[in-house]
């Protein structure tokens, strides 16, 4: 699969998060982590030397570490379509969003990855910037944040569990 970073999450990343007001805990990646570094982190976060974290193209983080990616499972080229996981620091783990474009939606109601996975019932304010973004690029997958999260946790339901497995 190609490593290049996706415009679409480049155009995401330039908007700017101001963690007082927005209240998203998500520090953007310019880039993906090194295939080095994606492995170096699999292997010390799962104690599971074996690992090498190919399927994981790591786009940003939260304020502790916690990392948000992408999880290459489909066959397909398009990244943009893969499932986001987020891997905390304190070993917290979930599926965000089935896509990038539900992440998006994610977004605009005001959940970052860390949200998504840790409090996921929380009544947040949209964010308008986020919305805007949204509507331009991720008008049809438009969905509340309860059907985001529902609809990644149905299609994914063992994922937690695939991640506890490969622990040591």
């Amino acid at each position: 699969m190609d490593r290049l970073f996706p415009q679409l999450l480049k155009q995401l990343h330039e908007i700017e998060i101001d963690y007082d007001i927005d209240e998203i805990d998500y520090e953007p990646y310019e880039s993906f982590n090194s295939e080095e570094d994606t492995s170096t982190w699999i292997k010390a976060w799962t104690g599971n030397d074996a690992l090498d974290g190919r399927e994981y193209l790591i786009f940003g983080q939260d304020g502790t570490g916690g990392y948000a990616a992408f999880w290459l499972v489909h066959d397909t080229d398009d990244i943009l379509m893969q499932p986001v996981v987020f891997f905390g620091s304190e070993g917290q783990v979930g599926v965000v969003a089935s896509n990038f474009y539900e992440l998006c939606w994610l977004f605009a109601a005001g959940f970052g990855p860390y949200e998504s996975v840790e409090y996921p019932d929380l009544e947040r304010p949209g964010i308008p910037k986020f919305e805007d973004f949204a509507k331009a690029h991720a008008a049809e997958y438009r969905a509340s944040v309860t059907e985001i999260l529902a609809r990644a946790k149905r299609e994914f339901p063992d994922f937690e569990q695939r991640i506890d497995e490969l622990c040591n």
